[in-house]
């Protein structure tokens, strides 16, 4: 009926939130971190560190995604529709209750599961990129070990 609400004011508030995000960033300079890994002592590779506004990009874009699609999911079936009140839930007291009931369970299931699984993706990518920066600092330490 109405679970599409909850990720969707989900997604609305961590846009505001990236927004300022990506201010404070970008007025600290922190928004393009680069790191430099020397490769055989000849090479060198630039890495650019993704900031965490873009990380919340992610979430973003699987919320307003996955809302998107329930919207028109529930516009198909005709939960939703063009005039006032906009939820065909909404026209009576009975209803009412039965959506509001189903957006606190289905509703906030989906929004807390989107939000998990972004959790895990940024976790590996926190991972892999310690590990690229650890893997690159043995490198360089070799290297400058087998110079001397």
């Amino acid at each position: 009926m109405a679970c599409f609400l909850v990720p969707a004011a989900e997604a609305v508030i961590t846009t505001i939130a990236t927004k300022v995000m990506k201010k404070k960033e970008q007025s600290s300079g922190k928004d393009h971190e680069r790191v430099e890994i020397t490769l055989d002592g000849q090479h060198t590779e630039t890495v650019e560190k993704r900031p965490f506004s873009s990380k919340m990009k992610w979430l973003n874009n699987l919320l307003w995604g996955g809302s998107g699609l329930l919207m028109f999911e529930h516009l198909w079936h005709g939960e939703v529709v063009p005039w006032f009140p906009f939820l065909t839930a909404a026209q009576d007291p009975e209803s009412t209750s039965e959506m509001l009931h189903e957006m606190s369970t289905v509703g906030v299931t989906m929004a807390v599961a989107v939000t998990a699984v972004w959790g895990v993706m940024v976790a590996v990518s926190s991972a892999l990129q310690k590990r690229a920066e650890k893997d690159a600092e043995k490198i360089s330490e070799e290297e400058q070990t087998a110079e001397e």
